[in-house]
């Protein structure tokens, strides 16, 4: 179950990424750093600190010798860190292809709140 949400979300992140008119996979990849400076010094109304913290965590838990599931188990152990790089790579070519659009005036940022 978990493994087919994986690839659903690889799958969706393909097509983001591959539709027409929609930022190419280089440009998203080129304003990743833009917009982790834009967002944390808050000019990006798009990435909230909530998403940004869930970003961090994310680099940490691959990086971490710490593990969930121990790595010396091998195949299973390197299916969660494999896990969340997907995630982390789908959350932030998601988000840049938004902050492309975003800089160049395209489209207005989603950020979930409701105006009234």
């Amino acid at each position: 179950m978990v493994k087919a949400g994986r690839a659903a979300a690889t799958w969706r992140a393909y097509r983001e990424v591959s539709k027409p008119g929609s930022p190419g996979l280089g440009a998203r990849i080129r304003a990743v750093p833009r917009m982790l400076r834009a967002a944390i010094k808050g000019d990006y109304p798009g990435m909230t600190k909530g998403k940004l913290a869930m970003l961090g965590m994310a680099v940490a838990y691959i990086v971490s010798p710490i593990d969930v599931v121990p790595d010396f188990l091998l195949g299973i152990g390197v299916v969660d860190d494999f896990g969340v790089f997907l995630w982390l790579a789908t959350a932030l070519l998601g988000e840049s292809g938004q902050f492309v659009d975003w800089e160049h005036g395209d489209r207005p940022v989603h950020t979930g709140k409701v105006r009234r």
